[in-house]
């Protein structure tokens, strides 16, 4: 029989007002039903908004090192639970065995590092201008953070976001992803068992405009943080703005690699490979276009064909090279964008298929796509697809290289395969991006470092992980003491 489950406000899990639920299916065959979910109302949101505000207080309160502690419980609780949460997220979110691994042990990661910082926070000191007086500053936390998380990273986001959120001191109302909210769940479970003192933490399932909505608008919260499409990430700015929450957003892109001469060609064809097809495209760091220098061109649009070939396809638990899409939704889009390319007059060399047959009608796959012979004013150049579809754009110099690659409305992640140190450190100066990479693939991020985007990537406020998520959550009171 299959499970439905609750909403987890102020420490109890419950039903929704509605009464109504929603089915979770997983995207390899959608004849797999994970379970049924919440389809709460503005009232649900509420009541989870004011938990946190109601806990606000005494959790601010807690010395930083023991609310430390709890999240390094929860690092060991998610470590030990590993297997387990590598199976359910595969399942739900149709990622390879190897990548949810990989995603799971980020989240153990995340929660271990802020652990640690906790022990850290503090302030500045100062020299006076006086004599007889210190001056120095302290990090108070917000208040209520309003945490709204997308289904691709569906375990990872909501760590790096929840983490320096209860690091720091602030409470939280979180809303995962509607295609993935049972991974969500289990860690909400694991920092129950860890010992967060009720309404520290508040989960709530259901739709974006009422469940976010009342997240983004409501005036006890203080702070929102978003990972989404740029659409939905404009109007969550707007709402959320109107009384001046603090807010940080991170959105889409159209992530450049760039191939010059000097490259090592075999290299190159893995980094831009892995950065175009991993995870199925669908991560907001993906390469989806490579911008490859003339004079290799044809020999690496060879390589790149003949490696997007070879890539195994299959559901997630048998750990193939490829899984399904998250979605049908997010499937027939890439299928859309696959369409208007041809009609664009880009090549299609390969892919672009949806694949079936061997039993996997029922799940969500797509061959990976080859688009040659494109334009970078065309729309499979300038639009993000978030799906396994690389267009390859010829290039003649490294001049031409940059002013392609910042010639879009996005500016998140950028790569570029050379030898030759000029060229790359030119690169990383003139790429508009917020992550310059040199002989790496534009996805795969550290934890400990910023992490965000120019343009329409981003609000250009404040970054993600590392001490910029701690400057996020915190806001600094200078203290003059004379004595």
């Amino acid at each position: 029989m299959t499970q439905t489950y609750g909403n987890y406000i102020d420490g109890e899990w419950s039903e929704a007002t509605t009464g109504e639920t929603f089915e979770n299916r997983s995207p390899s065959n959608t004849d797999e039903l994970i379970g049924r979910y919440q389809r709460s109302s503005e009232e649900d949101a509420v009541a989870a908004v004011e938990a946190a505000a109601a806990a606000a207080d005494e959790w601010a309160d807690m010395p930083a090192p023991e609310r430390g502690r709890i999240l390094e419980r929860t690092s060991r609780l998610l470590a030990d639970r590993k297997d387990e949460l590598t199976e359910t997220l595969s399942r739900e979110e149709g990622k390879t065995l190897d990548e949810a691994s990989g995603e799971v042990q980020r989240a153990v990661d995340i929660f271990q590092y802020y652990a640690a910082k906790a022990r850290d926070l503090g302030g500045t000191v100062k020299s006076p201008s006086s004599p007889d007086q210190n001056l120095y500053t302290v990090k108070e936390p917000l208040g209520v953070a309003a945490l709204i998380t997308p289904w691709n990273y569906p375990i990872a986001i909501p760590a790096w976001k929840i983490a320096p959120a209860l690091a720091t001191g602030n409470t939280v109302v979180f809303k995962p992803a509607s295609l993935t909210p049972e991974i969500a769940r289990n860690l909400v479970e694991c920092l129950n068992e860890a010992g967060l003192p009720d309404g520290v933490l508040n989960y709530v399932t259901g739709s974006g405009s009422e469940v976010g909505g009342v997240f983004t608008t409501h005036e006890d919260v203080d702070a929102v943080s978003f990972t989404g499409s740029a659409k939905v990430g404009d109007h969550v700015y707007q709402s959320a703005t109107g009384d001046q929450k603090r807010v940080q957003l991170e959105m889409g892109s159209k992530n450049p690699a760039v191939v010059m001469p000097s490259a090592d060609l075999d290299e190159a064809v893995d980094i831009v490979a892995a950065g175009a097809f991993g995870v199925t495209g669908q991560a907001c760091t993906a390469t989806s276009r490579a911008l490859v220098h003339e004079s290799v061109y044809d020999e690496f649009v060879d390589r790149i064909v003949d490696r997007a070939e070879e890539i195994e396809i299959g559901p997630g638990m048998e750990n193939p090279d490829m899984g399904p899409h998250a979605s049908r939704d997010e499937l027939e889009s890439t299928l859309e964008y696959v369409s208007l390319g041809s009609d664009e007059g880009a090549t299609l060399l390969t892919g672009g298929e949806r694949f079936s047959g061997d039993g996997l009608d029922d799940g969500h796959y797509v061959e990976p796509a080859v688009f040659a012979d494109v334009e970078p004013e065309m729309r499979i150049a300038r639009e993000e697809i978030f799906g396994p579809v690389l267009s390859v754009i010829p290039i003649s110099s490294l001049d031409d290289a940059i002013e392609v690659a910042n010639d879009v409305d996005f500016g998140l992640s950028a790569s570029i395969v050379t030898d030759d140190l000029r060229e790359a450190n030119r690169f990383v100066e003139e790429a508009e991006v917020g992550v310059a990479k040199v002989n790496e693939k534009t996805t795969g991020l550290e934890l400990h470092v910023p992490f965000g985007g120019v343009k329409g990537s981003s609000s250009e406020t404040f970054r993600e992980q590392g001490d910029a998520a701690i400057d996020f959550y915190t806001l600094p009171k200078t203290v003059y003491m004379s004595y």
